[in-house]
């Protein structure tokens, strides 16, 4: 469904960033991409839904394609039309306007009718949105604006949702739930979620795919379950030693990467 093959992503033509990337997302699963701040995960699907261009950024190598659509270089709103739509990291819902309005603003590339038919998906499947649909949307809270954002995307009708960090600043409860609604979505919807996370056990536990990101570049990647399992994302993300028990700050602050993750 979405192929993005060893792309450089460069900043106001000097800043190298990203560095021979490639990640596949299939059709219908979640891919998930960890790595620590920094590491270009943003920048990654920035340069696949478009929006570097306002950034001063570029893909200066590789391609990103849609199907056999060819999308890098493509202004942001085109590529939403194709049917790929990226949910930013913190929400960024329009605050003064109501979560109904809101909605009503993310398909303003459809129909009139299309809008009422995504407005009723999304209540199906955030609830807690209907009961809220007249409430300005910065009195809402953080779990809800997050719902919201993620609705917002849906009205579009993509076939590819791009996630940043939809855990952040959420209690663990609220990240179950939503989490919970986005593998509902993936099966019932037939969407391809490419996921960005820092909470690696949650991201590991719903994504069918993962990619290990390190300064620009892909260090690892396999099957969920196999990262899972692995010894490097069990010590540097999941904070657990080899014999599985957590491992203590004083263990922690000190780590270095192992060589082998770049040879």
């Amino acid at each position: 469904m979405l192929a993005i093959n060893n792309i450089e992503v460069v900043y106001d033509r000097v800043i190298l960033v990203l560095k021979g990337v490639s990640i596949d997302v299939g059709d219908g699963q979640i891919t998930t991409l960890l790595g620590a701040n920094g590491a270009g995960k943003t920048t990654t699907l920035k340069a696949i839904s478009g929006v570097l261009r306002s950034e001063r950024g570029e893909v200066t190598k590789g391609t990103v394609q849609l199907g056999d659509r060819r999308i890098d270089g493509m202004r942001a709103h085109d590529v939403t039309r194709l049917g790929l739509v990226q949910v930013f990291e913190g929400r960024r819902v329009f605050e003064n306007l109501t979560a109904e309005e809101n909605l009503i603003a993310g398909g303003h590339v459809q129909t009139a009718g299309v809008v009422k038919q995504g407005i009723d998906l999304v209540y199906s499947y955030f609830p807690r949105l209907k009961e809220r649909r007249h409430q300005v949307s910065g009195y809402l809270s953080g779990g809800e604006q997050q719902m919201l954002a993620i609705g917002r995307a849906l009205m579009s009708q993509p076939k590819v949702v791009l996630l940043d960090e939809p855990s952040l600043g959420l209690a663990p409860m609220l990240v179950e739930e939503i989490f919970g609604i986005v593998s509902r979505l993936v099966k019932q919807e037939k969407l391809s979620v490419l996921l960005v996370e820092q909470n690696a056990t949650m991201a590991l536990s719903v994504a069918d795919h993962g990619y290990v990101m390190e300064n620009g570049r892909i260090v690892l990647e396999g099957p969920a379950a196999k990262l899972r399992d692995n010894s490097d994302i069990k010590e540097f993300y999941l904070g657990l030693n080899e014999g599985g028990a957590r491992k203590s700050y004083r263990d922690t602050k000190h780590y270095k990467r192992r060589k082998r993750w770049l040879s």
